[in-house]
């Protein structure tokens, strides 16, 4: 059994677990502490060492973090302080908890995760991994190899003036009410831009609201084929888990 140990960071709450990356099965029961407000790197970073702790682990950390990360240096971010910009956070993190961090993009962790344990295992072609949360995270896969740091949350669809996870995110359907066909319509016009943008053969949706799917997914009505997360919202820290061990991202690799 190889084991590792994967932290996801998310806009509201950051989840940690021991994890067996040969299976992607998590050995203990995850924690979860709520995000910082402000999410700056310091206190963050806090967080990341109560959650090491809190297990007694001490070997390397894999993190899953909410923007596009390019040479271990966040480039931008939308859901956690704007000082994280041009912050090395593997240096931040491992100088935190004394020992190697690695980092990756939060929705490529969990599609890496999902493509070699969950849903998309053997799957070929392209993969579009789309996790709904505080915002939309993507990831995609061509023939089980993964294009990073996509972030297809951040697409302006006609008629809107906003990026589509503003209208779109679950977090949304909570804050203005939405009933699930109101929220799901919002969902498949999305899906509808992606597949005219990337002609994916698949999509594997996630976050925390994959919890529910028997509430939304039944009701979306598009060309591609559908399949739910087969690890919900533990996808993220399976993935963070595996890229610090340096796990394969081709599908069927598990």
């Amino acid at each position: 059994m190889s084991t590792a140990f994967g932290i996801d960071i998310g806009g509201s709450g950051m989840k940690a677990a021991p994890v067996d990356t040969d299976t992607g099965k998590l050995l203990e029961k995850r924690l979860r502490i709520p995000t910082p407000k402000p999410g700056v790197p310091d206190e963050v970073a806090d967080v990341v060492y109560e959650l090491v702790t809190s297990f007694g682990w001490t070997g390397p950390v894999g993190c899953a973090f909410p923007a596009p990360i390019v040479g271990g240096t966040v480039k931008w971010v939308a859901h956690l302080d704007d000082s994280w910009a041009g912050v090395d956070i593997a240096e931040t993190m491992s100088r935190r908890i004394g020992a190697p961090v690695t980092i990756i993009n939060d929705a490529d962790a969990a599609g890496m995760a999902e493509m070699t344990h969950g849903a998309g295992v053997g799957q070929m072609g392209t993969v579009c991994f789309t996790a709904f949360g505080t915002g939309i995270g993507s990831s995609v896969f061509v023939d089980g190899n993964l294009v990073p740091n996509t972030e297809f949350g951040h697409l302006y669809l006609a008629g809107h003036d906003d990026d589509v996870e503003v209208w779109t995110a679950a977090k949304v359907r909570k804050r203005d009410d939405l009933d699930w066909p109101t929220w799901a319509g919002r969902v498949q016009e999305y899906l509808e831009h992606l597949e005219r943008i990337i002609s994916p053969g698949l999509f594997i949706l996630g976050g925390g609201i994959s919890k529910d799917f028997n509430l939304w997914v039944p009701l979306l009505d598009i060309d591609t084929e559908v399949a739910v997360a087969e690890m919900r919202n533990n996808a993220g820290i399976v993935g963070a888990a595996m890229a610090s061990v340096g796990r394969a991202v081709r599908s069927g690799t598990g």
